[in-house]
This record gives structure tokens, sequence and C-alpha cells, in this order.
């Protein structure tokens, strides 16, 4: 891999930049894996060099958390610390951003009793739930970026030797997060006002419905009234523009939460809580799945939807286009935060109340009169594919393409 020196550099600066977009004076929250200590250190510095007041580390270690989840007791494991939780809503509510440096063994937890796994990740969810509030609501800014550790570049790139396959998947990472580029700022910038013209274009339309056709899918998804699409970058409650996700390459809205009906079936494998899901199909009735398989993982589904009531409904309906960058890379990252940019995708579990006209100032009746769902989770699943055909209806009950074979029908710009 050439330049490795400067892209490192230069994706840290993208992440402070473009991602979170640091302001002078602010602290930062950096969740990350011990094997980024390096880009840790290099996002630290830079964050002290912007004037940020505290950069707060969260260092997580798989093989801990493997061994915790494989012997702990289950009282431990559903118990999640109050200490902690307090920590880290204290920080978001002084205005902290947050940071977020992913790249999990999609393998690790293969032989984790899934009960374990869904057990640990509804404490985390129902301990964080402020936490998740200031994030889902934009009221901080933040962004996830990527790390290619060891096990998730040999699964990736299997026949390659362990550094051959971690430096292609930093040249995967650099050219899909155009970090490659000459100035990625800028380049962030253009691709960003791409997205935003997809949006606006659709929040004009304000469809009523949308249907989904491909093999093995054949979906309705009714929006909600005063539904508003997001997508690239997005706004704080101060003002401050960020972009949550890097890569990213959807436009998306919430679904009405009751208004789901048919069948849709997986293209690609879902890494949840380090399980594969994989090839699996849910069947939708009044926005509530009443039926669903899978050909591997299919009791990490099971608990999945088991969360809570809202995990059985979608929160998320999200459209990219085939050709996204990710899509052409012709390769299965394994890790939704790529995996979700190169394949149209929807999300099990809570709706960003930002995609609804007041949304953030709902209270929980009214968000479920309106069709907002809710839930302790929000779990996206990839189901787009060059087959894929979306109809979308307008309020008048016309009907129009809004995809053909996997690409936007319809020209925006």
């Amino acid at each position: 891999m050439k330049n490795t020196q400067k892209n490192l550099e230069k994706y840290a600066d993208l992440a402070l930049t473009k991602g979170v977009n640091l302001q002078k004076g602010q602290g930062l929250i950096l969740n990350a894996p011990l094997e980024a200590s390096e880009i840790v250190r290099i996002i630290a510095a830079k964050a002290y060099g912007k004037g940020a007041k505290n950069v707060h580390v969260e260092w997580n270690d798989e093989m801990l958390s493997y061994m915790k989840l494989k012997n702990a007791p289950m009282d431990v494991l559903t118990n999640f610390p109050k200490w902690k939780a307090d920590g880290l809503e204290e920080m978001v509510k002084d205005g902290y951003s947050l940071l977020t440096i992913y790249g999990p063994d999609p393998d690790l937890m293969k032989d984790v009793d899934s009960e374990r796994i869904a057990a640990t990740n509804k404490a985390s969810a129902q301990a964080l739930t402020t936490y998740r509030d200031y994030v889902m609501n934009d009221k901080v800014s933040w962004n996830i970026i990527a790390f290619p550790q060891v096990a998730w570049a040999k699964k990736v790139f299997p026949n390659r030797p362990e550094k051959m396959a971690v430096d292609k998947l930093w040249d995967q990472i650099f050219k899909i997060t155009r970090v490659d580029q000459d100035d990625p700022v800028e380049a962030w910038n253009e691709h960003n006002k791409t997205l935003r013209q997809a949006r606006e274009f659709l929040n004009e339309k304000q469809y009523r419905k949308l249907h989904y056709k491909a093999p093995g899918t054949d979906l309705t998804i009714d929006l909600p009234e005063g539904h508003i699409w997001h997508g690239g970058s997005t706004k704080t409650n101060d003002g401050i523009e960020f972009n949550p996700n890097i890569p990213t390459e959807e436009v998306f809205t919430m679904p009405h939460k009751y208004g789901v009906n048919g069948k849709v079936t997986s293209t690609k494998p879902l890494n949840h809580g380090g399980s594969l899901v994989e090839n699996f199909t849910l069947v939708f009735k009044d926005g509530k799945v009443v039926d669903y398989k899978a050909e591997a993982g299919e009791d990490t589904l099971k608990h999945l939807l088991e969360t809570d009531g809202g995990a059985k409904r979608l929160g998320e309906v999200a459209l990219v286009p085939h050709e996204s960058p990710i899509s052409q890379s012709g390769h299965i990252f394994f890790n939704t935060l790529y995996d979700e940019n190169a394949s149209c995708h929807l999300a099990l579990g809570k709706a960003y109340p930002t995609n609804i006209e007041g949304g953030s100032d709902m209270s929980k009746e009214e968000m479920n009169e309106k069709g907002v769902n809710d839930s302790l989770v929000h779990v996206d699943f990839m189901m787009g594919s060059e087959d894929l055909q979306i109809q979308g209806e307008l309020a008048d009950g016309t009907t129009e393409p809004v995809f053909i074979d996997g690409s936007w029908a319809i020209d925006f710009k």
C-alpha cells in the first residue's frame, strides 16, 4: 500500500472535518478497538490541534468481549454499568462529538449463544437510551469510520496473507472514502451536493408509498405524511454540519410503522453482534414481521426480532444505486457500514425522529400516532441488487418508477 502514513493523516482529517466537524472548545468521545491505536493517536493529536478541550477514548477489545460473553453469568450480561452510561450521557449533554472507529471480526461470536448476545445488546440499549437519543436526534455531531482489523481483512480477502489482506482493505477504504483523491474534503463537498439533490427531489415528491420488486421480494412500504428524506451531511440543533457515516451513498427516510406489507429477501450477509445472518427473508403484515427464515444465523435473527415490540417493525428505508462505488468494488465487506452503502436497505427497529416534520419534539404517543417506530434497536439489512425495481405512488394514486434495474429511474440533477 502506497502513501500509508499520508493517507492515514488525510483519513483522520476527513473524520474530524467532514465527519464530526469538531469545533474549537468542544470535547470528543472516541470509540475504538485497541488495534486502531495508531490512528487514534493521529486523530487525538489533530483534535487537540483544532482546539478540542478533551479527547475521551473508549477502548474496546473484541477478545475480552468474547470471553465475557462466553463465560460471565447472565446476571452480569444483563446489567450494563450505570456509571459508564452516566459518564457518556454527561459528555453528550456537554456537547461532545462522537467518533466511532469500526471494523469487527465478522465471525468472532459465531459460537456464542445468540441469547447471551441479545441479552447483552438489550441491556446496553436500555442503559444508553438517553445517550442514543442525543445521537439519533442529531443533538450532537457523530460519525463512524472503518478500521481494517486483521480478522475482518481476512474475511474480505481470504486468499491473501494477513498483511496483504490488511493493505488491500486499506486501499479499498481509502478509495471508497475518497481519501485517495488530492482533496478529500472538496470531494466530499461535491458528493454531499449530489446526495442533497436526490433528497430534495424526493422531499418535493412526497411519495405516499414505495413498491419494491426483485427476486424473493415483493414489498409495499407506506411513507408517513410529512416524512423527510436525509442523505449525506446533516446539521445538529446548533447548526453544525456533519456527516454521520464515512462512507455514505444513501438517501433515507422512515416508513410508516403500520404500513409495511409483503415479503423481502436479503441480498448481503448481516453482521449483527458478531454473528452473521445470511440469506434471510421477512414477511410483513400491517408493518409487523409475521414470519421469517434464514439459511444461517436464524437464532440471531430470532433474538433480534424479539428484542422488543418495535424490533419487528421497520424504522428506515434507504435508497442506494447499484453503481455506488462500494457496489462496483465487487466485494462483500461483511460490515454494515460498507455493505449498506452498496445496496438499498431497510432497518428493523427505531426510526430517526429527524425523518419526519417535528419528530425531535414529539412525545412517544405522538410518534406512534404519526407512524414513527420506536425500539431499543436499529439494525440495517441489505436487500437491494441490480434486479431491484421500485415504483413510487404519489398522493393522487398515480405511480412512476423510482428505481429501474437497481439504479435511479429519475434525473434529480
